[in-house]
């Protein structure tokens, strides 16, 4: 099977940002072990600690040259386009035209939407209308930012390449965003069967609009162990983390999380490719003391195996 098998970086999540932990080396691992690419979600504040996600693209694309760096997924709501067109054509050119950007609405925080003096209730309409400038400005084109009370006429310098979009979010009105605006839907927090019933809804969305389909990828939480008999202990850490993060019920939570070696691990993400999943990002949902090295390398494992098939 054709897999892309990317990977979050340890940032932006819980157990999240440690210090004296080297992004640009994380990264480089990632790219020598040939996983595909390495994410980073986005966030303003949070319960934990959180970077500044384009920063931290840059840091990863500065110290690879192959690797698809992404935004996993980019709150474009809370920025003003503009500035967040300069920030992606900037890391267009300085990945030479890796980027990946992953675009979602987020959960709402009303304190996070506060300090940028937005209603997290006015965010999708912000996304869509961010999304809507985004090509027009990284093209390099004259874009009258109507949202604004002057209506400017603003042109960014030098022009870069769109990159490919992909959609987050689980909600009906994510699916119709993806149709009108992304290549791909990127899920979460989903079980193979629930990514199979949303891939027809998309797929029904799409034929509405006449357009295509857009392709599938979905973010598996997991713990990743050396043997299999670690595989039960390790999804109970999983569970742990995903309630404690997300609010997510412990059997939920051992449904959605995966855990195991990578021979299990590659047997559950079999059953997401059947349910239309063409792209998987991996994100470490585990112990503090985790390595991300070592998961890494046991991801690049899970990718050698399906890549045989």
């Amino acid at each position: 099977m054709t897999v892309h098998v990317g990977a979050q970086l340890p940032v932006n999540s819980t157990p999240g940002y440690r210090d004296g932990l080297d992004l640009a080396q994380v990264a480089r691992h990632a790219e020598a072990l040939g996983l595909d690419s390495v994410w980073v979600g986005d966030r303003l504040s949070a319960r934990f600690p959180v970077l500044d996600s384009s920063l931290v693209l840059a840091t990863a694309a500065a110290g690879t040259e192959r690797i698809t760096v992404g935004y996993g997924v980019l709150l474009l709501g809370l920025r003003p386009a503009v500035w967040a067109a300069k920030q992606i054509a900037t890391l267009q050119h300085l990945s030479r035209g890796r980027l990946a950007l992953g675009v979602g609405v987020g959960s709402g925080d009303p304190q996070e939407w506060a300090a940028v003096g937005a209603s997290p209730g006015d965010r999708g309409r912000r996304t869509e209308e961010a999304l809507r400038l985004l090509p027009g400005l990284l093209a390099g084109e004259p874009t009258e930012l109507t949202e604004l009370p002057d209506r400017p006429l603003v042109t960014l310098s030098p022009a870069a390449p769109m990159p490919e979009v992909w959609i987050g979010g689980g909600a009906d009105a994510a699916l119709r965003r993806a149709v009108a605006h992304g290549q791909g839907w990127q899920a979460a927090m989903k079980t193979p069967e629930q990514l199979a019933s949303a891939g027809a809804r998309l797929a029904d969305l799409a034929a509405e609009r006449g357009v295509p389909t857009p392709r599938i990828g979905v973010n598996v939480l997991l713990r990743m162990t050396g043997h299999p008999d670690e595989a039960t202990a390790a999804a109970e850490v999983v569970a742990a983390r995903m309630n404690a993060t997300y609010g997510v019920d412990r059997t939920a939570a051992l449904e959605i999380g995966v855990a195991g070696s990578p021979a299990q691990v590659a047997e559950r993400l079999r059953a997401y490719a059947d349910a239309g999943a063409e792209k998987f990002v991996l994100v470490p949902c585990g112990a503090e003391d985790d390595d991300p090295f070592r998961q890494y390398e046991l991801f690049a494992q899970v990718r050698e195996l399906l890549s045989a098939e």
